[in-house]
């Protein structure tokens, strides 16, 4: 399996080379060359599979090249042996027609989990093939920090600089981040920043020459397509139990940054009948306001209780608009240039009615993030995250018809956001066992401002320069 740049220019790299890469030296995203599909036969073979399994079975077109059938599934079981519950993403089961997906059972009580946890092993299995070591370089709005913390802690030829805007993510996110006390891990919390605004420090390193010339530098964000890869497995996981291959099933899925939704779009690409996937957005409504409208137009970051989805550029949303927009690489670098440069873009013709073939999207403000967690509170018994209400509000929103089931990705464990709880239903979740001290340990972080250059000059004291 070969990858290929977004923006057409980058040279192609086998699945080890795009893993350690992250982003494309052009400033694109990789993709797979072409999408591997799954006949009804063998999804169908699929049912019953534990969830190690059913993920190296889903994963193997793309690795390979790269990683036998046996040290992937290797991979694949001592990720998913971490996980709290047995089934890794159990269904749960709302009313007649809708379902949630829990995602929050990994160590850090998030959906970046079950990508990280694999992502971790797949640095230590290349980067031990030889003697290189990796500088890893990421922003956070929150759940993807601490994930991907958890992953990489401790690991041999590998620090992790983890970037997020100070006082935008949550008590239970941060101190995820700022407790773990591995020489190898490093926070830093950006004053007087938005998360948009971290990642432009981190895309900018990317293509930072002097960075580049004396690390090497990768990614644990979604830009990293081994994280979208791992995350295509939980929606044939659901689709599974669901019916499927005989049975469409729609997805409704809260995100900012359109990876964990882009996902969903590979499955549906590999065979899995997926009937719609819904974007559920806050308020922060780029991609709702790109895919009902056309109008891709960076607006203004407003905080909001759902701090994960606070994003007004939406990385991932690149490797869509190539693929349904013909894959012209060249096309897209200079739509993309007109991006960066203006904040504001029209999706062709060709892009709008790709994306409208499987994508239908919803706004949710405060009132109805708050009232669906209420509604699975009072009716269903189920406490639910504000991110994973967003997704909720959007799929009983959806009108899709009875027959179809549509299933809602619970992103987070609620008491990553007992405040926000709490609001809405009186009840205070609380933190799982494994957990449970977390207020109680010591904390390490650098307050630094939101200045490339300081932030270059940090990265460069503290990490380890290419052998």
């Amino acid at each position: 399996m070969e990858y290929i740049s977004t923006r057409g220019s980058a040279p192609a790299l086998d699945f080890a080379g795009a893993t350690l890469a992250g982003l494309a030296s052009d400033g694109g995203l990789y993709v797979p060359r072409s999408w591997p599909r799954f006949t009804e036969a063998e999804i169908a073979a699929m049912a019953g599979l534990p969830y190690a399994e059913l993920a190296q079975r889903i994963m193997q077109p793309f690795v390979e090249g790269s990683l036998s059938p046996e040290k992937l599934l290797e991979l694949t079981r001592a990720a998913y042996g971490r996980f709290a519950h047995a089934a890794v993403t159990p269904l749960e089961q709302f009313d007649e027609q809708h379902w949630l997906l829990e995602l929050f059972h990994g160590p850090t009580l998030a959906f970046k989990d079950v990508a990280l946890q694999l992502l971790g092993l797949l640095f230590e299995e290349f980067l031990g093939r030889d003697t290189q070591n990796l500088t890893i370089v990421g922003a956070t709005s929150g759940d993807t920090g601490s994930a991907a913390i958890d992953a990489v802690a401790g690991r041999a030829k590998v620090d992790i600089f983890m970037l997020h805007p100070k006082g935008r993510v949550s008590d239970v996110q941060r101190r995820q981040m700022t407790t773990v006390l591995a020489p190898n891990v490093h926070n830093i919390a950006i004053e007087d920043a938005t998360f948009d605004d971290a990642q432009a420090i981190v895309k900018r390193m990317f293509n930072d020459p002097a960075m580049t010339g004396r690390f090497n530098i990768g990614a644990v964000n979604s830009i990293n397509w081994a994280r979208l890869m791992a995350q295509v497995v939980y929606y044939f996981a659901a689709g599974l139990q669901l019916g499927a291959p005989h049975r469409q099933v729609a997805f409704s899925v809260p995100t900012g940054n359109f990876g964990d939704v882009f996902a969903g779009y590979v499955a549906a690409q590999m065979g899995l009948p997926i009937a719609q996937l819904i974007v559920a957005t806050n308020v922060n409504d780029i991609l709702h306001r790109a895919l009902s409208t056309g109008d891709y137009s960076q607006g203004t970051v407003t905080p909001t209780a759902a701090p994960s989805m606070d994003i007004q550029v939406s990385s991932n949303f690149e490797r869509l608009l190539f693929d349904v927009g013909g894959r012209d690489g060249k096309a897209l670098a200079e739509q993309m240039a007109g991006f960066e440069a203006s904040k504001a873009m029209q999706l062709t013709n060709a892009q709008r009615e790709g994306a409208a073939a499987l994508f239908t999207s919803a706004r949710a403000d405060a009132d109805d993030m708050s009232h669906a967690i209420r509604w699975a509170w009072e009716n269903c018994g189920e406490l639910i995250d504000p991110h994973t209400a967003i997704g909720l509000h959007a799929a009983r929103a959806s009108g899709l018809p009875k027959a179809i089931p549509v299933v809602t990705l619970a992103t987070a464990h609620p008491a990553k956001f007992p405040d926000a709880v709490e609001r809405a239903t009186g009840q205070r979740p609380e933190l799982p066992a494994r957990v449970g001290d977390l207020f109680d340990r010591e904390e390490r972080c650098a307050d630094l401002p939101g200045d490339y250059a300081a932030i270059a000059d940090y990265v460069a004291q503290h990490a380890v320069s290419k052998s």
